[in-house]
């Protein structure tokens, strides 16, 4: 089959940082799904994943975590999906990624695909959703239903991939007040659109942008992008008992003791870390992605893809790459069809 990968860890405008292979297909176990990849979404994780160190791979490692495509086999301990059923989900870090032309993946990390979506549409969901699903609902425990409507949230990194979803689910879902970053005008425009109740610049001080907007604190914070820049703005601006929420791994120690006086939550958010410990909760990810699935027909929350590359290339996904490193797209990146 076609596959996308690598076998050395090299700068993205090197030729073989990403390659066009063929490998053997593989053949599903236990509760695994055979997908035939339909559309792909790129992440951060791919190419930071993908970044320059000296490891060399003896096999190809395919990179590649959130497809879209339809079920042609299933192992012999499924039972929530059989073949012909169109798919979502973003996968384990621990297994081949989805840039190839079938998949394996374990069922109960997979979504039925929203039926008003096209595949390259629906692709751009499963791993953004999670993770804002999760850092949301079960990190910072909001209420999904409204019980804590009015309730404030700044949304660090609004324009992205889980930002673009984590506005429109504490807006709809959770109704809270969404104050969003963004710090160019299309970005800022996006996240607008998108639900957000107010904008401000993450390249300028957080706190006195609040206070200009008459709200000197937030009840939450959750921090998509640069940890370690943002968390000394962290403990003026959260209120008493608040909680926040980060995505990217800090560079250096964190003290969390300013945190302390307020009585303040701090958590981490990894969509791979179910599917990777193979936690009990694991089927937690395939419920998420079925509600997630009725959202989208309803017409509650959309498709936050904006640029599709065209077809699943080396030479695409080296583009998806360089674009994602480049750190000011808005929304997210598909590719479709090998």
């Amino acid at each position: 089959m076609k596959a996308v990968g690598l076998y050395r860890y090299l700068p993205i405008d090197d030729p073989e940082s990403l390659l066009d292979l063929e490998v053997p297909a593989p053949a599903p176990t236990a509760r695994d799904l055979l997908v035939a990849v339909k559309a792909i979404a790129v992440n951060p994780v791919d190419y930071k994943t993908r970044a320059p160190k000296a490891a060399v791979e003896t096999a190809p490692r395919i990179l590649g975590w959130d497809v879209a495509g339809v079920v042609t086999a299933v192992g012999p301990e499924a039972s929530l999906f059989k073949p012909g059923d169109a798919v979502y989900y973003a996968g384990s870090r621990t297994r081949p990624g989805g840039n190839s032309e079938l998949h394996l993946v374990d069922e109960r990390i997979v979504g039925r695909k929203p039926r008003n979506l096209s595949f390259a549409q629906a692709a751009a969901l499963p791993l953004t959703t999670l993770t804002a699903w999760e850092a949301l609902f079960d990190r910072m425990a909001i209420s999904k239903s409204g019980g804590h409507a009015g309730r404030s949230v700044l949304i660090i990194g609004g324009a992205g991939g889980v930002g673009s979803i984590a506005i429109q689910l504490a807006r709809t879902l959770a109704r809270l007040t969404v104050v969003a970053t963004a710090s160019r005008p299309e970005s800022a425009a996006w996240v607008r659109k998108l639900g957000a109740h107010e904008v401000i610049d993450h390249s300028r001080d957080l706190g006195a942008q609040l206070t200009s907007l008459g709200r000197p604190t937030v009840d939450y914070i959750l921090c998509l992008n640069s940890t370690d820049h943002h968390f000394p703005a962290f403990a003026p601006i959260i209120a008493p008992q608040g909680k926040i929420c980060a995505i990217v791994n800090t560079q250096r120690p964190v003290d969390l003791s300013p945190l302390m006086q307020k009585s303040v939550t701090f958590a981490w958010e990894l969509m791979f870390t179910r599917p990777v410990f193979q936690t009990a909760d694991m089927m937690a990810q395939h419920d998420c992605l079925d509600e997630a699935a009725a959202l989208v027909e309803a017409g509650t929350l959309e498709t936050t893809a904006t640029t599709h590359l065209g077809a699943i290339t080396a030479a695409n996904l080296r583009r998806a790459h360089a674009l994602l490193e480049g750190g000011h797209m808005v929304g997210k990146i598909v590719l479709e069809g090998f």
